[in-house]
């Protein structure tokens, strides 16, 4: 009996320390093509925010922290990525999080030059009601390109919010929560751009966390 039990602890040794190669083995011929693939999709997000033509950085590599709850709806730092153009600083995209959603926080990745124009704007997580909020999607609907080209003159700008408050942006039928709250947070985030150039210097480098 002894016997047996000690032949079977030593097969499911083998076989643990075996499994536990392979996922090495597996991981490390992998990670450097999950890496390149996972840069591929940051790109082609944040050029669908700030367009290629107005920087000649590597954007997604000039990257900075920013913590601010109050304006950017999350406790947690914010990833800053900013563009630049024959070394000067024209335009940033930054995380942000609109924090009252119909469902719950919806993240977004914002993009913006220094004087108030939006770039493009893209949501990246969501928990919002299908056939109703989820229209903030550009899979479902383009409401959310609709930003591109708009100017925020203030942060107080009251073009700034759904037509049912008042402003210029379309509600959706049936759920007018869901783009009030990103109308909301694009527009603190917008403003908060701005405000970029002067705190640069202040901001950690990501990675240096």
């Amino acid at each position: 009996m002894l016997n047996t039990m000690r032949r079977h602890g030593t097969i499911l040794a083998l076989f643990a320390a075996g499994t536990t190669a392979l996922s090495a083995a597996v991981y490390t011929l992998t990670k450097d093509i999950i890496a390149e693939q996972a840069a591929i999709v940051q790109k082609k997000l944040l050029d669908q925010v700030v367009p290629e033509s107005l920087y000649d950085n590597e954007l997604a590599k000039e990257c900075y922290l920013v913590t601010n709850e109050a304006i950017l709806g999350n406790k947690l730092p914010r990833h800053l990525y900013i563009a630049r153009k024959d070394g000067q600083p024209v335009a940033a995209a930054l995380e942000s999080t609109a924090p009252d959603g119909y469902s719950g926080a919806i993240h977004l990745l914002v993009g913006a030059d220094f004087k108030g124009n939006v770039l493009g704007v893209r949501v990246t997580e969501h928990h919002e009601t299908p056939g109703l909020g989820d229209k903030i999607e550009t899979r479902i609907s383009d409401w959310i390109t609709h930003f591109t080209g708009k100017k925020l003159e203030s942060a107080q700008d009251p073009h700034w919010a759904v037509k049912k408050d008042g402003g210029d942006f379309d509600q959706f039928t049936g759920a007018t929560i869901t783009p009030r709250a990103v109308v909301n947070a694009t527009k603190r985030t917008a403003a908060f751009i701005q405000t970029v150039p002067e705190e640069l210097a202040n901001y950690p480098i990501c990675g240096d966390e």
